[in-house]
């Protein structure tokens, strides 16, 4: 059975639950978008979850940001499908949607109170678009991407048999 993990923002006008299968923050994103929203050591961390299971407390102080995504390589900015839900109040980054893939949400590490799970070793991704000053912690078992790893969040889990079943 997933468990429940429990988050909020930092002066507590949102509150949200959600189940997850894949608990354990091990992904550490570096685009821009993460970086600049969060902040941080110049990366994002984000849990998978179901997104039917979301319930949130005082939607009325949600805000949405769909960010204009720019690669250097194209022209032209593009708006992405990804919702990133922050409270309004204090500009704390809460979770992730996107309706390309709407049984999923990514809720941010960084707004979950629950206890979560050390990870065994992580994975550094967008590392293309890592801010110069971010100095990346690898550690030995790390792996790296500049863009995005084959993986997804659900193999990995299960690969390293920390799966919530």
């Amino acid at each position: 059975m997933p468990i429940k993990l429990e988050g909020s923002c930092r002066c507590g006008a949102v509150r949200f639950s959600v189940m997850s299968h894949t608990p354990v923050p091990y992904q550490l994103c570096y685009c821009s978008i993460c970086r600049k929203q969060q902040g941080g050591g110049g990366y994002a961390i984000n849990i998978g979850a179901d997104a039917k299971s979301l319930q949130v407390e005082a939607e009325r102080h949600l805000g949405l940001y769909r960010a204009q995504i720019e690669d250097g390589e194209h022209p032209k900015c593009q708006l992405s499908s990804g919702e990133r839900r922050f409270c309004r109040e204090c500009g704390s980054a809460l979770w992730l949607y996107d309706p390309n893939w709407p049984d999923l949400v990514h809720p941010f590490a960084s707004a979950i109170d629950s206890d979560l799970p050390v990870p065994s070793s992580r994975v550094h991704l967008m590392l293309k678009y890592k801010a110069g000053w971010a100095v990346p912690d690898i550690g030995p078992d790390d792996a790296m991407f500049d863009l995005y790893p084959e993986k997804s969040i659900e193999d990995w889990h299960k690969d390293e048999g920390v799966w919530v079943a």
